[in-house]
């Protein structure tokens, strides 16, 4: 398991788990008061029958409170354990409870007169711990009018007693509910992690690929440099490989250290618009030629803007020749107006000058080449970088030395596979 797939395995898991507690607690309450309902319901509709079955419907006849002493004795006997019938006004007419009744009774809430339109429930956990449902029900003359048009004659309010088998299976419906949402989250994040692992491979091979494609473009535009000025290619590889491991001692990672190796590979990407005369001259280059040849910084710079990814290396491209002190070009930038990746570029850049062998020079001896690069320290090099590269400088001499192109290009090929694909 890579380390994109542990991290996609603990963020479904996390969340998965976090909607279960969520949803698991959601589930209980609803489950809970779904079986509450169900059973006023069921109340409602047994004192309905009770109530209609002995002529109470009509509250306000010579006989309303026989009828309703009847109605409330038997509804007393079943789903309630207290009833209380009152007419219109309100008054109460009938009032009935059993032993369960009883003993609840006095620790009842007082409550005021009936006023109510809709039926409703109230639950209640008492002082000794029994749970208890009151529910009100007002009372309609089914005899006149529509449904929703129908006067109120009278109302009932029942109080119910919860017994412990009620209670446990409610305890029970609402746990497996509660539980069955909470591993139907579980399963749902066990069933999105290989579709999510899937999906990231497919787009990590498509993001390898488009990589690939970009890498391939950059050595391409090297090469093409490299061979205009009658180079192997292998300064291009060697100044981008240092440069990258100046850049991870100081900190640069990212798309900050795509855009140093970029620029570090392309920094003479504006030698294609030179003049060959120029260009490919044996000899020392006049003033007026030397203009012309510095004009291959803003030339490299016109060619890697805006060109999509490439765009981040035109700080290298722009800035190699600008030297500390701001006695360089183009811009005569100086200290820290530098970018960083040219301050480092430059560094990485001048001790691999000295120290290749070019057509026109022997390489000089590691020795020779950090003298010149200490007494330049502070004109033309930045101290900070300096003072990072040289630890790391006879390393970094012993292993170029002897390397020929294909070697370097292992070399930055390695730096790039950890830099650009992670």
């Amino acid at each position: 398991m890579n380390t994109f797939q542990k991290r996609a395995a603990i963020r479904i898991a996390a969340v998965s788990i976090l909607l279960a507690c969520i949803a698991s607690p959601i589930a209980w309450f609803v489950a809970r008061e779904s079986a509450e309902e169900g059973i006023v319901s069921l109340a409602i509709e047994e004192s309905d029958g009770f109530l209609q079955r002995y002529g109470a419907i009509n509250l306000n006849g010579p006989d309303a409170a026989q009828h309703a002493k009847l109605a409330a004795d038997s509804i007393s006997g079943g789903l309630f354990d207290i009833a209380e019938i009152y007419d219109s006004h309100p008054k109460k007419l009938a009032e009935s409870m059993n032993q369960d009744g009883m003993a609840v009774e006095s620790l009842l809430p007082h409550h005021v007169a009936p006023d109510y339109t809709i039926a409703s429930y109230h639950n209640i956990k008492l002082s000794n711990n029994a749970w208890v449902m009151r529910v009100f029900v007002p009372l309609h003359d089914a005899t006149s009018g529509d449904t929703a048009n129908r006067p109120i004659t009278g109302y009932f309010e029942g109080v119910r007693v919860v017994p412990d088998w009620q209670r446990q299976q409610i305890f029970s419906t609402s746990l497996t509910v509660a539980l069955m949402v909470g591993l139907a989250a579980l399963l749902c994040g066990l069933a999105l992690y290989p579709v999510v692992v899937l999906l990231s491979a497919d787009n990590e091979k498509k993001t390898r690929e488009v990589l690939d494609s970009h890498i391939s473009m950059m050595e391409a535009l090297g090469r093409a440099i490299a061979k205009r000025d009658s180079d192997t290619g292998a300064h291009n590889y060697r100044v981008a490989w240092i440069a990258a491991g100046i850049g991870e001692k100081m900190g640069v990672a990212g798309n900050a250290m795509q855009a140093l190796i970029a620029g570090s590979f392309l920094h003479d990407v504006g030698k294609i618009g030179i003049p060959d005369a120029i260009l490919l001259k044996p000899g020392k280059l006049d003033d007026a030629e030397m203009a012309i040849m510095r004009t291959h910084v803003n030339q490299g710079k016109d060619i890697v803007v805006g060109a999509g990814w490439l765009d981040g290396a035109q700080d290298v491209v722009a800035g190699h020749h600008e030297k500390w002190n701001g006695n360089g070009y183009p811009e005569q930038l100086a200290g820290e107006a530098i970018p960083l990746p040219a301050r480092i570029f430059a560094v990485a850049d001048v001790f691999d000058a000295l120290c290749s062998k070019r057509p026109y020079k022997e390489p000089m001896s590691f020795e020779t080449t950090m003298a010149i690069l200490e007494k330049d320290t502070g004109s033309h090099f930045d101290p900070a970088v300096m003072a990072i590269f040289k630890p790391m400088a006879r390393s970094i001499y012993d292993q170029l030395a002897g390397c020929d192109e294909p070697a370097t290009r292992r070399l930055l090929q390695d730096r790039v596979k950890h830099h650009f694909e992670h």
